[in-house]
C-alpha cells in the first residue's frame, strides 16, 4: 500500500575536494544557446544534442582531473559494500530486502527468515533478479516496489519503471514462489496507483486512455497524476473496468488505498488529494463510497484495532475533541467512537515518522531537531500509554518498517559520525535492540559535531548541525559545504554519510545542515511559515546561516559552497541570484528554476500549496521575483554553478535546468551541466552512474580548497 505523498526526493549531500580551481578548466559553451522551445522537447533531437554537447564539455572538464578516478572509485565503494545493511521489510512472514552490488547493479529481491536475519546471518532466497529480467525483455527495468494483498501479503503487483521515471508497469508476482503469475493482472505503463479489494479484484487509478474522461488528455490532473478510479476483476481487459470514483481534472491525484490491521479489520479507501496538503478521504462500501470526517490537512499511517491511525497538520476539532496541529491522533471511521490523541507535541518537538504495527504504533519525534523513538498502544480505558525507546541521543532516526502481524518494527539510528545502526523496536511491551551496525567508512578521529543558531532577517533562531575538526583554525579559510531542503514539510536530520566523509570530512571540509523553515523540523507551523509568499523566509534562512558561518570565522565566502537537489534545488537558485557574492561554488540539483511556469511544466501543478499560483496576483508577483530564471540578470558576477539533472525525470523535469542553463550562456556566465539519461527524480538508478554525478562534483567542489581570501 501506498500512504505517503508524492514528494519532492531528497538525496544523500554529498561532495568532494580537490585543488585546481574549475573556473581555470571550463568556460561557456562558445556556440548559440538552443531555444526554449526546442529545449523543452524533452526527448526532442535538438535538445538532447545540446544535452550531449554540454555533458562532453563537462565531463572533458571534471574527469580529466587526475583526481576524478580516485574519487569515483570511492563512491563506488561505498555503494557496493557488502557490509551495508539489508534495508528489511516485514512481509508474508518473511523478511524482504532488495540488494544492488557489482553484480546485481539493479538488484536482487530476495528474502530471508526472521530467525535467520534477527541472528545476522540471513539465508538468502533470490525471488526476482531484476537485471536478468531486464536482460530478458530488453527493457530498462527498476524496481520501485510491490503492492501485496493482506494479510498473506500474496500475491503481490510489481512495480517496474522504464529508467526510474514515476510511471510503471505492474504485473502480478508470487513472493513466495518467486514468479510472475500466468495470465495474472498485468497494467501497461502510466502513473498509476492500485489496491486489492480482493484476491480476484483490484481499485486502479490510472490514464485509462480511452476519452471517456470529457477531459482532454485523459483521466489524469493538470498534475499528470490519475483522477478517476475503477474496478477491474481478474480476466478483465482495462477498457471492461467500472468506474468508482472520480476526482477533478484540477485535483493533484486520486488513488485508492488498502489498510488492514492485526486483528482482521479491513478498509479499502479512496484519496482525492485536493492540492498537496490536503486530502479528502472517502471509505468504499458495497453501497458504493462514503465521505469520512478527517483533518483536511494530515497524513494517514495506518489501521490498529480497526481505528485510523493518522497525523493532523492543522488544528482541528471533532466531537468536542480539540487536536493541536502536529498532533497523532487515532479516529473511529464510523464516527462512533470519540477521537483519541496519541501525542502532542511540546514546542521545540516535532513528529517526524509514524508506522503501525500488530499491536501499536511506532513513531519518531524531534526535539530540538533531536532524534528520539516511541511506542504507543491503547489500554483498557480506551487511552493510550506511550514509552520512549531506549535509544541513543542526538542521532537521526527513522522508521524503515513496521509488522502488522505483530508488534515490531524497525528502525535505523545513525549520526553524522555514528555508522547506520539496525534497531528493533517492539511496541508489545517498549523494548528496543541493536540488531546490526556498520563499521565506520570514513575516519572520524578529531571530528566533533555542534548545533548552532542564526539568527535570520526577521529575528528567528535558526539551528544548525556543524560537522568539522575539533582543532578546525578560525581564520575564515576553512572549506564549507553547507546545505538545506527548505520545504513540504521534510526535515534535514544529522543522518550518516560515508560519501560525504570521505570525499570532503577526511580532506579536512567542514560540513553543515541548516533547518531552516519550510520543513518539518519544528512541525507543521515551521512548514506553513516558508510556504507560499512566506517563502522568502526560506532564503533569508540560508542566507542567515550562511553569514553566521562567517562571522564565526569558520569560512569565507571563497571557501563557502551549497548544495541542494529538487525544492533544495530550487533554494541553490535563489541563492546564486539573490546572494552571488556569498559563495564559491554552487551545486544545483534536479532543480526547479522557472517559477514563472512551473505550474505547466511535468508533475509542477501538484505543488501551487506549496509554491503559490500565477493566477493569484500577489503570488504571480512574488514567483515572478523570485524566479531564478527571471532573476538572472547582465554584469552580474556569478559563482560558476554546477547544474545537474536527468532526462526521465517526469515529476520535476530537465526543463528547468535547461532552460537556466541556456541563459547563463546567453549571458556569458561559466557553468557546467550534467543531464543523466537515465534515473528519474530521485537520481541515478544504479552505482556507477551515481559514482560518476557524485565524483564530478568532487571535482568541482575543489576550488573551496584552495580560493583566496
Amino acid at each position: 500500500m501506498k500512504l505517503f505523498r508524492h514528494a519532492l526526493a531528497g538525496a544523500a549531500l554529498l561532495a568532494g575536494v580537490g585543488s585546481v580551481p574549475v573556473a581555470a578548466m571550463a568556460s561557456a559553451d562558445p556556440s548559440e544557446p538552443l531555444s526554449a522551445a526546442l529545449l523543452s522537447q524533452v526527448r526532442g533531437a535538438a535538445a538532447l544534442s545540446w544535452v550531449d554537447q554540454q555533458n562532453r564539455r563537462t565531463f572533458a572538464a571534471l574527469e580529466a582531473d587526475p583526481r576524478y578516478r580516485g574519487f569515483q572509485d570511492s563512491v563506488l565503494r561505498i555503494r557496493q559494500d557488502a557490509h551495508r545493511i539489508p534495508v528489511p521489510a516485514f512481509l508474508g512472514g518473511a523478511i524482504f530486502n532488495l540488494w544492488q552490488d557489482a553484480a546485481h547493479p539493479r538488484g536482487i529481491w530476495r528474502d530471508a527468515t526472521p530467525e535467520s536475519f534477527l541472528a545476522g546471518q540471513p539465508a538468502w532466497t533470490t525471488r526476482l533478479d531484476v537485471d536478468d529480467l531486464a536482460r530478458r525483455e530488453h527493457r530498462d527495468w527498476v524496481f520501485q516496489g510491490a503492492d501485496c494483498l493482506a494479510p498473506d501479503d500474496s500475491p503481490c503487483l510489481i512495480q517496474l519503471s522504464e529508467g526510474g521515471e514515476d510511471a510503471t508497469t505492474l504485473r502480478e508476482f508470487a513472493p513466495l514462489s518467486g514468479g510472475f503469475v500466468p495470465g495474472g493482472f498485468l497494467l501497461p505503463h502510466s502513473k498509476q496507483d492500485v489496491a486489492w479489494q480482493d484476491r480476484d479484484t483490484l481499485l486502479v487509478a490510472r490514464d485509462w486512455g480511452d476519452g471517456a474522461t470529457g477531459v482532454m488528455g485523459g483521466a489524469m490532473t493538470r498534475s499528470g497524476y490519475p483522477f478517476v478510479v475503477r474496478r477491474l476483476r481478474r480476466g478483465q481487459a482495462l477498457d471492461q473496468a467500472v468506474e468508482v470514483m472520480r476526482g477533478q481534472h484540477d485535483d493533484v491525484s486520486v488513488s485508492p488505498v488498502a489498510l488492514s490491521d492485526g486483528d482482521g479489520h479491513r478498509l479499502v479507501l479512496i484519496r482525492r488529494a485536493v492540492t498537496f496538503f490536503e486530502d479528502r478521504y472517502s471509505l468504499v462500501t458495497g453501497q458504493g463510497v462514503r465521505a469520512l470526517d478527517l483533518p483536511a490537512r494530515m497524513d494517514l499511517r495506518g489501521l490498529l484495532a480497526g481505528r485510523l491511525i493518522l497525523s493532523a497538520n492543522e488544528d482541528w476539532v471533532s466531537g468536542g475533541v480539540r487536536v493541536a496541529a502536529g498532533s497523532v491522533i487515532a479516529v473511529d471511521p464510523d464516527g462512533r467512537k470519540p477521537v483519541r490523541v496519541l501525542f502532542a507535541p511540546g514546542a521545540r518537538q516535532a513528529v517526524d515518522e509514524v508506522a503501525v504495527t500488530g499491536t501499536g504504533v511506532v513513531m519518531t519525534v524531534l526535539d530540538s531537531v533531536r532524534g528520539q523513538g516511541w511506542v504507543y498502544r491503547p489500554d483498557a480505558a480506551g487511552g493510550w500509554h506511550g514509552v520512549r525507546l531506549a535509544l541513543p541521543d542526538m542521532m537521526s532516526v527513522h522508521v524503515m518498517d513496521a509488522d502488522r502481524r505483530s508488534g515490531r518494527a524497525f528502525l535505523s539510528v545513525s549520526g553524522f559520525l555514528t555508522p547506520q545502526q539496525l534497531w528493533l523496536a517492539d511496541s508489545t511491551d517498549g523494548s528496543a535492540r541493536k540488531i546490526m551496525e556498520l563499521p565506520p567508512q570514513f575516519d572520524t578521529a578529531g571530528l566533533v559535531v555542534g548545533q548552532e543558531w542564526a539568527i535570520s532577517t526577521d529575528g528567528t533562531r535558526i539551528p544548525y548541525f556543524i560537522v568539522h575538526r575539533a582543532d578546525m583554525r578560525r581564520d575564515g579559510r576553512n572549506p564549507t559545504l553547507l546545505t538545506a531542503y527548505g520545504g513540504f514539510q521534510a526535515s534535514s536530520l544529522p543522518d550518516y554519510d560515508p560519501v560525504a566523509g570521505r570525499l570532503w570530512l577526511d580532506r579536512g571540509g567542514v560540513y553543515v545542515v541548516a533547518n531552516i523553515r519550510g520543513g518539518g523540523e519544528f512541525g507543521p507551523a515551521w512548514h506553513e511559515a516558508g510556504r507560499m509568499t512566506g517563502r522568502q523566509h526560506v532564503f533569508d534562512d540560508f542566507a542567515a546561516v550562511a553569514r553566521d558561518l562567517i562571522a564565526r570565522k569558520v569560512t569565507a565566502p571563497a571557501h563557502l559552497g551549497i548544495r541542494g537537489r529538487s525544492n533544495g534545488g530550487l533554494l541553490m537558485g535563489v541563492e546564486l541570484t539573490q546572494h552571488p557574492d556569498l559563495w564559491g561554488a554552487v551545486i544545483v540539483g534536479v532543480p526547479l528554476l522557472d517559477m514563472e511556469h512551473f505550474e505547466t511544466m511535468a508533475a509542477g501543478a501538484s505543488w501551487v500549496g506549496e509554491y503559490g499560483s500565477m493566477s493569484v496576483p500577489a503570488q504571480r508577483a512574488f514567483l515572478q521575483r523570485i524566479s531564478p530564471l527571471r532573476a538572472l540578470r547582465p554584469g552580474v558576477r556569478y559563482p560558476e554553478p554546477f547544474i545537474f539533472t536527468s532526462t526521465l525525470d517526469d515529476r520535476v523535469g530537465p526543463v528547468h535546468a535547461r532552460l537556466f542553463a541556456a541563459r547563463l550562456q546567453t549571458l556569458g556566465v561559466p557553468f557546467l551541466y550534467y543531464e543523466d539519461t537515465e534515473g528519474g527524480h530521485s537520481g541515478t538508478v544504479n552505482a556507477n552512474e551515481i559514482a560518476r554525478e557524485r565524483a564530478l562534483e568532487a571535482v568541482y567542489l575543489s576550488r573551496l580548497m584552495t580560493s583566496g581570501g
